[in-house]
């Protein structure tokens, strides 16, 4: 029998190797970005730290504030635009609108996000919702990567809360290509928190 010290005990269980291409990404808010992804970053966190000065040596202690990086999301641009316009028009109606009454318009469109899928008072049960504007309407969304197995089986499921669009690169026309190649975009989104779950 092998015990908890013993090398056979210390061996992995499962020896699959992850594969970027095994996953899916879901947004609520825009369905047709959703349909079109092809490439999503697992955000990197950092937690910060303090320096405790010592007469010999400064001596780094553990800190209570956690750093995320933006989600970053490549999709295919479809041949119409309705993809990267849709993206678009969230920031505008943020940052830049028109008028005021785009604003108003857009700030009272009810969100795609399910309503089964959080509570009227707070997106989760962390403390972080508290505080913090629930998205029943379209300035916000929530979003979903799933990390697929080999055997395309969701195995993790990374949830981001209350994200919206902060970047959008440009699109490149150019006659001079020579070799069919689909038009892409990526798209940064600020977020609360993300929150991982294994699935059984």
């Amino acid at each position: 029998m092998a015990t908890s010290t013993s090398p056979l005990a210390r061996q992995p269980t499962k020896l699959d190797y992850a594969s970027p291409t095994q996953f899916r990404f879901g947004i609520h808010q825009l369905p047709k970005v959703e349909f079109f992804a092809v490439q999503a970053t697992l955000p990197a966190i950092a937690l910060s730290d303090v320096v405790m000065p010592t007469p010999f040596k400064s001596v780094p202690m553990m800190g209570d504030q956690l750093t995320y990086d933006n989600l970053t999301v490549g999709f295919i641009v479809d041949e119409y635009l309705e993809n990267y316009l849709s993206i678009h028009e969230w920031m505008t109606a943020i940052g830049f609108p028109k008028n005021r009454s785009q604003f108003a318009n857009f700030k009272t469109n009810i969100s795609n996000t399910p309503a089964s899928a959080r509570s009227s008072a707070s997106t989760s049960g962390d403390i972080g919702d508290v505080q913090s504007p629930s998205p029943a309407n379209s300035l916000f969304s929530d979003a979903t990567l799933t990390i697929l197995s080999n055997k395309n089986n969701p195995i993790v499921n990374v949830t981001f809360r209350d994200l919206y669009p902060v970047a959008i690169t440009a699109l490149d026309y150019n006659q001079a290509a020579t070799d069919v190649e689909y038009m892409t975009a990526s798209v940064d989104f600020a977020y609360q928190l993300y929150e991982i779950e294994a699935i059984s």
